[in-house]
């Protein structure tokens, strides 16, 4: 464990001296991020912005608000440390350059996983701070400490959520190698997460919850800040993220034995 800490630390590093190397561009992308998660924002001032539109059942606009800031706050975490290292895997399979990794003596998915971050998407976890703060200054109180306990564990469950998707996603390269489309679709798809679960019905209730578990990245933390989320259903988000963090990785093995080298 010590070592493998180790590893993460020498990759934080080097991702961290590179982003240094090109201040500006480090400036640029912060102030686009300011942009895109106003963008992100402003489709809640359509919906509550007049009294005649019912806006979202269920949830007033300070609570769909604190929906909103945790969305920004994955996003955040999704571009910058999970994105970057899962997707060169697709170029070193298309490419049959795998093997520089395989051959290394750690954990092939570890060292795929933690190969690139994207440091500048630190600005995507202030912006998060800044509307989760606005939201609750709505709402009129801040989140118990029950809450926020409740709230960063569903953090770490829903990081584990979309790093075990990702690697699902990623692991059909070694299959179809041009997994693009899957790539597009997937961003789509999360998108969606930035609105609490009441707004989906039916079928897409079903799928968002269970299938691409959405509602436990976003609208479950979002309840557990405003102390209504019950203490069952943060078990059961857990273990089912644990439970997609296994299938990922049965996946992932059986996806190399079926790796062919440059070559081989």
């Amino acid at each position: 464990m010590t070592r493998y800490l180790r590893l993460l630390g020498l990759q934080l590093r080097t991702s961290g001296l590179l982003a240094a190397q090109y201040r500006w561009d480090f400036l640029i992308d912060g102030v686009i991020s300011v942009f895109w998660a106003a963008t992100a924002v402003v489709p809640l001032f359509v919906v509550y912005g007049e009294a005649t539109r019912p806006g979202i059942p269920g949830w007033n606009f300070g609570e769909a608000l604190v929906v909103t800031g945790w969305f920004i706050l994955l996003q955040g975490i999704l571009d910058g440390a999970i994105n970057p290292g899962l997707q060169a895997v697709v170029e070193h399979i298309r490419k049959g350059t795998l093997d520089f990794v395989l051959l290394k003596p750690a954990d092939a998915q570890f060292l795929v996983s933690t190969a690139r971050f994207h440091v500048w998407r630190v600005f995507s976890l202030l912006n998060a701070g800044v509307i989760l703060g606005l939201a609750f200054h709505r709402v009129g109180r801040p989140p118990s400490l029950l809450g926020v306990a409740m709230a960063l564990v569903l953090l770490v469950a829903a990081t584990l959520l979309l790093y075990s998707l990702w690697i699902l996603i990623v692991s059909a390269a070694f299959f179809v190698v041009k997994v693009d489309n899957l790539t597009y679709l997937f961003s789509s798809i999360f998108d969606a997460a930035r609105w609490p679960s009441a707004v989906f019905r039916g079928a897409l209730r079903f799928v968002f919850t269970f299938v691409i578990p959405l509602a436990v990245m976003t609208t479950f933390p979002a309840e557990a800040l405003l102390g209504r989320l019950e203490p069952q259903t943060l078990a059961g988000a857990v273990l089912g993220a644990c439970a997609f963090a296994g299938l990922a990785r049965l996946v992932w093995l059986k996806s190399i034995g079926h790796y062919t080298s440059a070559g081989g």
